[in-house]
């Protein structure tokens, strides 16, 4: 009998000849992501009556959710991170400007094939996009894991997605998350581990990739997967300088479940309020009048999706009564982007740039939305009250979607333009 993706990495990280989904096994994570959420998580690993962190090299800490801080609540947080980390000896930790959480730590080459990497983020499976098992956690469970530098987890059950042929133009890893989502609903793909695979997937960049897994928590998956390939290798060489075993499934493993598609069929897609997968086709949505539109987060905020939405707005304005904002990953994806005149392009097209971080995504500060009022985001969220108002809507589109759109003034097919 052949073997998951997950059972095998499980296995190994717990020292198990082998693991079978539905198993308890305890394993010593490779990394331990946290964000601004650290200083919480920092208290209840004081509550225990441990006063140092197993280990210290474990530890990646990522200032990004509200940077810089909006008032002095969220200063006096980020003040406390910083007063933990100096404590503790933890040497992985990126203040403000240096980015999302997701983005910074593959960057920065915290993530790698066969790594396990737990996280206090939901988004933590993006770095499946690597071939590591990426899961995310509650904040009562990072804190034990800084206590004692492992945890338990159930080895998921995994659903394999093989999708077949070439993306259409102007349809992206994004259209096809969105579909499977759509396909599947919030509830398909609950703690499971989601295999990408197929001629499609391999032939998509680690910033697709990185889409793929990150969404794959909106339809409930526990981690998700891309097979580490010469993709990966040439992204990660000169940031891991580590040796790794690349771990990939079995031809025989067995799946609870396998879902073929054919990428040539797909659409456009636009996610309606306020679900994520209240999807359809962008068709169904094009004349949907927008105020406010949002390219960046952790979903796509990288240089091939700024260069995207650049390649619509190159030359030309948005529509009046539009806000564009962008914001840029990280201070890696923004230094590439003004080098390659990106920004440039965007901002005379007239958009206002953000700095690299979570920004408006959570809506903590940055491009709140007033009652009424509709934004068209390539983030990853579309619930009620999570940009703002609790009265405004949030659709979720491609960055060339949400580029064509913010010229039109309204939900629009970027093919056509």
């Amino acid at each position: 009998m052949g073997y998951t993706f997950a059972e095998k990495v499980l296995a190994r990280q717990a020292g198990l000849e082998t693991a079978v989904a539905g198993q308890i096994v305890t394993v010593r994570p490779d990394k331990l992501l946290t964000h601004d959420n650290t200083s919480d998580i920092a208290k209840k690993f004081r509550s225990i009556g441990v006063t140092r962190v197993a280990d210290p090299a474990m530890h990646v800490i990522v200032l990004d959710h509200v940077t810089p801080a909006a008032n002095e609540t969220y200063a006096a947080s980020h003040k406390a991170t910083r007063e933990f980390v100096a404590e503790q000896g933890i040497t992985a930790f990126y203040d403000v400007g240096e980015g999302i959480c997701h983005q910074v730590l593959p960057e920065k080459g915290h993530a790698w094939p066969g790594a396990v990497i737990v996280g206090s983020d939901s988004h933590t499976p993006t770095h499946g996009a690597f071939g590591a098992f990426a899961a995310g956690i509650g904040r009562t469970e990072a804190a034990a894991v800084m206590a004692t530098g492992e945890i338990w987890l159930r080895v998921p059950e995994s659903l394999r997605v093989v999708v077949r042929g070439q993306f259409p133009e102007r349809v992206s890893a994004k259209d096809l998350i969105l579909y499977l989502i759509g396909q599947l609903r919030a509830d398909g793909a609950d703690y499971c581990s989601v295999e990408f695979a197929g001629e499609a997937i391999e032939a998509l960049s680690i910033a697709g990739r990185m889409t793929l897994c990150n969404m794959a928590a909106e339809m409930g998956a526990k981690n998700a997967v891309v097979a580490p390939d010469a993709t990966t290798r040439a992204w990660l060489a000169g940031r891991v300088t580590r040796d790794y075993a690349e771990i990939h499934p079995d031809p025989d493993a067995i799946y609870a479940r396998v879902i073929e598609v054919d990428a040539g069929t797909l659409a456009p897609q636009v996610a309606r309020p306020h679900r994520v997968d209240n999807v359809a086709p962008v068709t169904d949505v094009a004349g949907t009048k927008i105020d406010q539109a949002l390219i960046g987060t952790c979903t796509n905020g990288r240089l091939e999706d700024l260069e995207a939405a650049a390649d619509i707005l190159r030359g030309k304005h948005i529509a009046p009564g539009v806000r564009l904002l962008v914001l840029p990953a990280s201070r890696e994806v923004l230094l590439a982007a003004i080098e390659r005149g990106i920004i440039r392009d965007l901002v005379k097209a007239g958009a206002t740039l953000l700095n690299p971080g979570c920004g408006p995504c959570l809506g903590a500060h940055e491009g709140c939305m007033a009652p009424g009022e509709a934004t068209l985001s390539t983030a990853n969220r579309n619930f009620k009250g999570r940009m703002g108002s609790k009265d405004a809507a949030i659709y979720l589109a491609s960055p060339a979607t949400v580029a064509a759109s913010a010229l039109a003034g309204v939900i629009a097919d970027p093919r056509a333009k």
